[in-house]
Parts: structure tokens; sequence; C-alpha cells
């Protein structure tokens, strides 16, 4: 389950994706719920620091983002603190307003009942435990053959490269992906499935932009799409 906190390589997705979880959640919600859901995400959007992974904001600029009263703010960040969704990391004091970070563990946990209904691929990759963002390849049984490059085009070259450095992550990942166009530095490669372009994207695109740019280096970005 996605329980790291959102800091670099993927940390962008992260963040996304805790967006979407606490958006989903809420939407399915009765009308205090989706206010509240509303509140953190304007919150987490307008004043997190994700690089320092903490909130440090006063009252009065929470009330003003929020057009409630300070007496709102009070109540509803102790239902924050209550859910575990805010985690107080220092009590506000004469001059300085208190500092929070985001209870990732337990947001995840109440609003995974909604993770299926953003899409399969989503649920998927927020169930995975990450491991120092390494991809770990599906068990491939017998020896995997090397692609054939000799039709020369970028992708088939590149596909050799993936191949040498890992064998089943190309038996798993790469070799179902066909190339289906190119537009400038464009090189647009088609998957089997939603779910395997969804992960193909998240977890592999840099991979695959660097191996293409081995053997081409006008290659420029990667697209995945369906087919």
């Amino acid at each position: 389950m996605l329980t790291t906190r959102p800091v670099g390589r993927g940390a962008a997705a992260r963040k996304y994706d805790i967006l979407t979880a606490l958006g989903a959640h809420a939407l399915a919600a009765g009308r205090s719920e989706q206010i509240l859901a509303l509140r953190l995400i304007t919150l987490i959007t307008a004043r997190y620091n994700w690089g320092r992974d903490e909130l440090t904001v006063g009252q009065r600029e929470i009330a003003r983002l929020w057009s409630v009263d300070e007496r709102t703010v009070k109540r509803e960040m102790a239902k924050l603190r209550g859910r575990g969704w805010l985690e107080l990391l220092r009590a506000g004091a004469r001059g300085r307003v208190a500092e929070y970070r985001l209870g990732i563990e337990r947001l995840m946990q109440d609003t995974r009942p909604g993770w299926e209904r953003v899409g399969p691929d989503f649920a998927h990759r927020l169930e995975e435990t990450p491991a120092d963002d390494k991809v770990v390849p599906l068990p491939v049984r017998g020896e995997v053959p090397p692609p054939d490059p000799s039709d020369g085009s970028e992708w088939s070259l590149a596909r050799t490269v993936l191949h040498a450095e890992e064998p089943g992550l190309y038996a798993s990942w790469i070799r179902a992906l066909t190339r289906t166009g190119r537009a400038g530095g464009r090189l647009t490669l088609s998957a089997p499935s939603r779910f395997h372009a969804a992960y193909v994207e998240t977890h592999l695109t840099a991979r695959l932009l660097a191996a293409c740019r081995a053997v081409d280096d006008g290659v420029t970005e990667i697209v995945l799409t369906v087919g």
C-alpha cells in the first residue's frame, strides 16, 4: 500500500494519487464528509510543503482560505487530527504556528474502498508495497529469448538493450509493447491493456526512454497507448 512519503523519484505521481484517493472517497460520502475532505485537499494543494513534508500555516490564514471563522478551523483541524489524516509535529505557541504532516497510512486505509472506482490500475498501484521504487518482474518460466533487432528501428534496438539489462523485467512488461509510430522526438508504444500501459507508464517510462536514447538520441518522449 502507498505509505511512503511523496518525495524522490515518482513523487509527483504519489501526490496526485493521495489527492485522487481523497477526492474519490469524498464523492461517495455525505455532505459533511465531502466538505471536510475538500477543505483538506485545498489546504494540501495551497500550503503543503512537500519538500519538507510539513504543513505550517496559521488558523487565521486557514480561515481565510476556507471562507470560515477561526472557531470552525479549530473544529475541523481537530477532526482531521482525530482521523489521523493530519499528525501534529509541533504545537502552536505565541508567535509560532503549529506544524503538521499528512498521516498518509491512515488516509490510505480510510479511502481504500474508493480506489476501484478510480480504476483497477489505480487500485493496483496503491496496493503495492514500495521497496526503494524498484520494479519486481513477474515470474517467467524458462529462458527469455532476445528480441529481433533486424528491422533497425530505435525501439527494436532499445528492446535488445533492455533485454540484456534484465531479461525477467523485459519478459514481464516490455516484450508486449509494440511500436506504433514516431513523430519527431515522440515515440508511441502500444500496450495490450490499460493496466499494462498504466504500470509501464508509472514505473518504467524513464528506463524505456534511457534505452531509446542510448540508440537514438533524437527520442525525447515516450507515449503509451492501448491497442
